[in-house]
């Protein structure tokens, strides 16, 4: 890095796990909109976890898996069978039983040295900017990757400036290669980061995409993101509290009630379901 004081903080590597929570979809294939309705998230958000230890991290979900596999308590329990390729494979906080999501939260409250961080759009806000690229230019077609590719650069702004090296794994979402777009949506956040300090970086970035049961990583952000999610959709804040001491900041960027930029929640302005009333 090109200051001091990066310097000091820098750490030999990052290791960064990304997830999503509800969809990017506006409309159907008849273009009706569906935001908010059955089966369509009103709102959509990037979660990123950094993960010293990814096997550590990997050791304990196993051990925890292999526990709650023996347990008679979760016997003829279906998720729990390897043939329902659920719990048995992979922990998903959507598909777990409470039960089992109980000991997977309990697991990552104790793990005190991870970090989350988070943004979060308002499809409402996303739709009205749709609509007035559709005013201005007629050839102009949203596609939903276009949402997650926006919004990448932005939640890793400023987090590719303290370390020599960064391993960056996402989610893999749908069938096709987008390790390109995912690369430049990287890049542009680094420019940005770079032109904004006046600073150089010449870290590595190592990208790779990975489904959740090859890496228990994976299962840990999933688990935040749902914690996130269930707040923002449905008005549960006890998820984010119980995890909320390993959220660095939450970005919501279409609360532009104070700052055109939006709001940054974190430990010293935590987000509770107060705070979103107003939707």
């Amino acid at each position: 890095m090109a200051n001091k004081q990066s310097q000091k903080t820098q750490v030999p590597i990052r290791h960064y796990f990304i997830d999503e929570g509800g969809d990017s979809t506006l409309f159907s294939r008849k273009g009706k909109v569906l935001i908010g309705t059955e089966g369509c998230s009103r709102f959509f958000m990037l979660g990123l976890l950094d993960v010293p230890d990814p096997a550590t991290l990997q050791r304990t979900f196993d051990d925890l898996r292999t526990q709650l596999m023996s347990d008679p308590y979760f016997n003829g329990v279906p998720s729990m069978q390897a043939k329902a390729r659920k719990t048995a494979l992979t922990f998903h906080a959507k598909n777990d039983l409470p039960e089992v999501r109980r000991e997977v939260f309990g697991l990552l409250r104790d793990m005190e040295e991870l970090r989350f961080f988070a943004i979060v759009a308002d499809k409402w806000r996303v739709l009205e900017y749709v609509r007035q690229r559709n005013e201005s230019n007629s050839d102009y077609r949203y596609h939903p990757n276009e949402l997650y590719d926006y919004l990448i650069p932005r939640l890793f702004k400023e987090r590719l400036h303290q370390s020599s090296s960064y391993h960056i794994i996402f989610s893999k979402r749908g069938q096709s290669d987008r390790t390109t777009a995912l690369r430049q949506a990287l890049q542009i956040a680094r420019d940005r980061f770079a032109k904004q300090q006046n600073v150089i970086s010449t870290a590595s970035l190592q990208l790779s995409v990975a489904i959740p049961k090859e890496r228990a990583s994976l299962q840990a952000v999933d688990y935040f993101v749902w914690a996130l999610q269930r707040l923002y959709e449905r008005g549960e804040d006890r998820y984010v509290k119980y995890l909320w001491p390993a959220f660095r900041l939450v970005q919501d960027i279409d609360d532009r009630r104070k700052a055109g930029y939006g709001v940054y929640y974190t430990q010293k302005n935590p987000l509770t379901a107060a705070d979103l009333e107003w939707r």
